[in-house]
């Protein structure tokens, strides 16, 4: 794939959170033109704002399910190459949200409703109506995690096994498409990642340990110990064949803030293919809560 030449114009098909206005003004200091599809239900209105402060950002809002006007909009504006920035909630494919004919007939052939199955196939149509999906990962290669130890506390030796063992669970959910993030106490899986996210699958592990806690104080009342290790470890990975154009693995200050509230003390991520957002400020942050963060 040719680089994009200053001037060029880049679709951005923007989700929710910080990722696409990251991706935007990465795009921009590439010198490109920014087409973005904004998601009705999904994308934060202060893109507007970007639009308004620079007319080489033109935004065209949609209904999720509108896929036959993302492509006449791409199409119209001459974008010839595309990303997706930013996540959509899985269940908004099982929400109250109408597709249009295109998107209605994509989900009709769909073996399954799996990120993978939906967004490749997404791609395809987009690729057959002459709009190249590319990886957001070009023009955001230095929030890549790099290899090794990223803060001042490496983990302990109870948390490397947990790492270890949560990295053979999270590739194997991982591999069926289910989630990326798993989180584990004393080599035991406490909670997998389904369509709720990392941040919301970290906050179900603490919600469930607090409940524990009150079991504990209830035992030791009636003097039964207990041998389950409280310090939770989350664990993070891509896919097998992680398709970098969608669903890329992310991170960011909120993730440090649920692990502080949830009791998680370390953070694995896979390097090379989860992007941070703002490292360094996500790295203070774990500095300052005495969370260890290691990618390999």
């Amino acid at each position: 794939m040719s680089a994009m030449g200053h001037g060029e114009k880049l679709g951005l098909i923007a989700g929710n959170g910080s990722f696409a206005f990251l991706l935007l003004d990465a795009a921009r200091a590439h010198g490109l033109v920014v087409v973005v599809a904004a998601i009705k239900e999904e994308t934060d209105p202060a893109i507007d704002m970007r639009a308004k402060a620079d007319s080489n950002v033109h935004v065209h809002w949609m209904s999720l399910g509108e896929l036959s006007r993302l492509i006449e909009t791409f199409q119209a504006e001459g974008v010839k190459r595309a990303v997706m920035a930013g996540q959509v909630k899985h269940k908004q494919i099982f929400s109250s949200i109408r597709p249009d004919w295109r998107l209605a007939k994509l989900l009709l052939n769909l073996r399954t409703r799996s990120t993978d199955m939906l967004l490749g196939a997404v791609a395809k149509v987009l690729g057959d109506e002459g709009i190249e999906l590319v990886s957001s990962t070009q023009f955001l290669e230095p929030l890549l995690a790099r290899a090794g130890v990223l803060t001042k506390r490496a983990p302990d030796e109870q948390e490397q096994k947990d790492i270890v063992y949560g990295r053979t669970v999270a590739r194997a959910i991982a591999g069926y498409d289910l989630g990326q993030t798993v989180v584990i106490a004393g080599q035991a899986c406490v909670a997998v990642e389904a369509m709720e996210g990392t941040d919301a699958t970290i906050e179900r592990a603490g919600q469930l340990f607090r409940t524990l806690d009150v079991e504990d104080a209830m035992r030791e009342e009636s003097g039964s110990d207990t041998t389950l290790r409280r310090a939770l470890t989350v664990v993070k990975v891509a896919k097998p064949n992680q398709d970098m154009r969608f669903d890329v693995p992310v991170v960011g200050v909120p993730t440090i803030g649920a692990m502080q509230r949830a009791g998680a003390t370390c953070l694995s991520l896979e390097a090379g293919r989860t992007l941070m957002f703002d490292p360094a400020a996500i790295i203070a942050a774990a500095d300052a809560a005495g969370i260890a963060i290691v990618a390999e």
